[in-house]
């Protein structure tokens, strides 16, 4: 980089405290109204940017990469997962990657508890009965749901949120197995009091509770596909707070239509923003706007490390949280 202030393009609007301390550290472009840039917006603004600051709303795929000016070494992003970029073009065209990985994983964790609790218990139909003015007073057989005390739950992804539930989880009583694609240490096992299972399908049909927490890659697409989702009992509830794409949406709305499975706790969907409409007319789903990392805690954390990596970055070193090193 040289040493004139970079050209820094933020995609979307950050907390005050970090676009500030941007503004204070390098020549920035912010997006103050917060509105989502069009492809061509997107396009617009690799042709000029130094570093480009996106989320994961935006999709920096190949054509919008291959109008990025030569300036452009370094995309920045707000956010954990990076299945929002080419990471195959970004690396072709000399370009480097960073994330903000660790800052979200309470917070997420705390959101999947969340679902894990709030499904089997009913609470966002009691809650809705409530507003409705139709509750008539408490019953002996009112919106009886199901304890989660002794429950068997299955994670599917054993990384930091993988692990970070697991802790909550023994916390209430729920019993942890977990499939991940490589087995986690002994030590870590013998902690969480965690049983591994090396095959997804035997794991996920002997469940009470099953939580996705596994990123969403080409390999994990549609990990829950119609197939597996057959292979689910029907008292068990799965609940979702890592990809949309990880599940087949549209086989998971007919398994809960159908009663193939209990229930679901949706923080995530397959195309987002639009959710899919069946799943809408079900009771026994919780669907949340993706925000199981909105804290102001984690939002306020992500942006430091934005602003480290590229801090790390313009004065000539190795980003911390670097996804992708640019071969040239």
């Amino acid at each position: 980089m040289t040493t004139k202030r970079p050209l820094v393009i933020v995609t979307r609007k950050l907390p005050d405290a970090i676009e500030t301390r941007m503004m204070e550290l390098f020549n920035c472009r912010l997006n103050l109204d917060d509105s989502s840039l069009s492809q061509l917006q997107l396009i617009e603004a690799v042709k000029t940017a130094d570093i480009l600051v996106p989320t994961v709303t935006d999709r920096i795929d190949a054509r919008v990469l291959s109008q990025a000016g030569p300036q452009l070494r370094l995309i920045a992003s707000f956010g954990t997962g990076v299945d929002h970029i080419d990471l195959a073009s970004a690396r072709q065209r000399g370009i480097s990657v960073t994330n903000t990985p660790g800052v979200l994983t309470e917070d997420t964790a705390d959101m999947t508890m969340a679902l894990i609790l709030a499904v089997p218990r009913r609470l966002s139909e009691g809650e809705r009965l409530v507003r409705a003015g139709r509750w008539k007073g408490w019953s002996p057989i009112s919106m009886l749901g199901h304890r989660i005390w002794g429950k068997r739950l299955g994670i599917i992804g054993m990384g930091r949120i993988g692990q970070a539930v697991a802790r909550r989880a023994k916390g209430f009583g729920l019993s942890v197995h977990y499939h991940n694609r490589r087995r986690v240490a002994e030590e870590i096992e013998r902690d969480l009091e965690a049983t591994f299972w090396e095959g997804l399908d035997q794991m996920i049909a002997r469940m009470d509770i099953i939580s996705i927490n596994c990123p969403h890659t080409p390999a994990t697409f549609h990990l829950l596909s119609a197939r597996r989702l057959k292979l689910i009992r029907p008292h068990c509830y799965i609940v979702n707070t890592s990809r949309g794409e990880v599940i087949d949406e549209n086989a998971l709305a007919r398994a809960l239509a159908e009663g193939e499975i209990a229930g679901a706790g949706l923080d995530v969907f397959e195309h987002e923003p639009a959710v899919n409409p069946k799943l809408l007319e079900l009771d026994n789903v919780v669907l949340l706007p993706h925000m199981g990392s909105a804290t102001i805690e984690g939002r306020q954390n992500m942006g430091e490390k934005v602003i480290i990596n590229i801090k790390t970055f313009v004065d000539g070193h190795a980003p911390p949280d670097r996804v992708l090193e640019a071969m040239f």
